[in-house]
């Protein structure tokens, strides 16, 4: 069975399906690539509890930066998100993303207990 949660016209906010939660792209609000990871990790934080998951069941994670010089200004947020010992299998690239003033897109898979 699958589960659409929060659908419009054109996605699903979350997709569950045999026990993975699929989250659309994330972005946040903020001028620096530090402000904008955060409150993008914030809103994944919201999305992920409301799949009935949690950062400790994240299973993959796709970072988009605008400009991959920012990789190490996105990750000291990153770090100190991700819990000690759950760190997801992740790839980060660098790609014009839908709007100019957005630096950080990040898409995510959890796993949620059935």
């Amino acid at each position: 069975m699958i589960e659409r949660l929060e659908t419009g016209t054109r996605m699903s906010k979350i997709v569950k399906h045999n026990g993975a939660a699929y989250l659309c792209g994330q972005v946040g609000d903020g001028q620096s690539v530090a402000e904008q990871t955060r409150d993008c990790l914030s809103r994944i934080d919201a999305l992920l509890k409301k799949a009935g998951s949690s950062r400790t069941q994240i299973l993959q994670a796709i970072v988009w930066l605008a400009d991959i010089s920012d990789f190490d200004e996105m990750n000291s947020v990153w770090d100190a998100w991700v819990p000690e010992g759950h760190a997801p299998a992740r790839a980060c690239g660098e790609a014009k993303l839908a709007r100019s003033d957005l630096k950080v897109e990040i898409i995510v898979t959890a796993a949620y207990p059935a």
